[in-house]
């Protein structure tokens, strides 16, 4: 069907082709009149391009007068990230400090903490930036106890040396007992936290510095422990 009616329309176009009444001249636009007009044209009109050229330029030397502008902002905003950061660390190490002579009521406990983050006028809440809590308050007690002693050691060098070895070290180990009497009933507890196995690590690393800390006071200078 669709062949013998696209042949009738052949015929009827053909017909009207040949005959002389019904010639027509056809007339062609110029290409390049069409080129011209198209919207995709692949040709520029160089004028243009010239004129709109300097505002480019322009708008990208504004562009790169805004850039310092956004490096400084950046710095400003990375400096202000790391400050707030220290301030912070330095609270958690005054809440820990407070904490300590509430721990002979109240033991080792997040319950100290917020009571120390209250002495010195801080939110109870930051007891929960800590993330092992009650493990941190006894590593922090074991770490101001050994600083504690080391200066001591400092500042006893003279006083020491009169003693031999076996006395230096019978004299730091009581000094350092001594400095863990007031938490004699909560101590127990302490030993406690200290073997929860994510707080071992740092357990036998406190250990390690005590260790070496009496023995570098004993007069042993040495560095290798083979």
């Amino acid at each position: 069907m669709y062949s013998s009616a696209a042949k009738r329309l052949l015929h009827l176009f053909g017909t009207s082709l040949g005959s002389s009444t019904n010639h027509r001249t056809i007339r062609y636009r110029p290409l390049q009149s069409l080129i011209s007009r198209s919207h995709f044209s692949t040709t520029v009109n160089s004028e243009s391009f010239v004129n709109q050229s300097p505002n480019f330029q322009n708008s990208t030397s504004s562009t790169a007068d805004q850039i310092p502008n956004f490096s400084n902002t950046t710095s400003s905003t990375a400096d202000h990230t790391r400050r707030p950061r220290a301030e912070y660390q330095d609270e958690q190490a005054r809440v820990l400090q407070a904490s300590l002579p509430h721990v002979i009521r109240l033991g080792w406990s997040e319950a100290a903490m917020i009571a120390g983050a209250r002495d010195v006028g801080l939110s109870p809440s930051i007891v929960g930036s800590f993330p092992r809590k009650e493990g941190m308050l006894v590593e922090f007690f074991m770490d101001d106890c050994l600083q504690r002693l080391s200066d001591m050691i400092d500042s006893s060098t003279e006083e020491l040396k009169s003693l031999i070895p076996s006395e230096r070290i019978t004299k730091l180990v009581k000094i350092r007992l001594e400095m863990q009497a007031p938490y004699i009933s909560k101590w127990p507890q302490a030993l406690s936290i200290q073997a929860q196995p994510v707080n071992v690590p740092t357990s036998f690393k406190q250990r390690a510095m005590l260790m070496d800390e009496i023995w570098h006071g004993a007069g042993d200078d040495t560095a290798d422990f083979q």
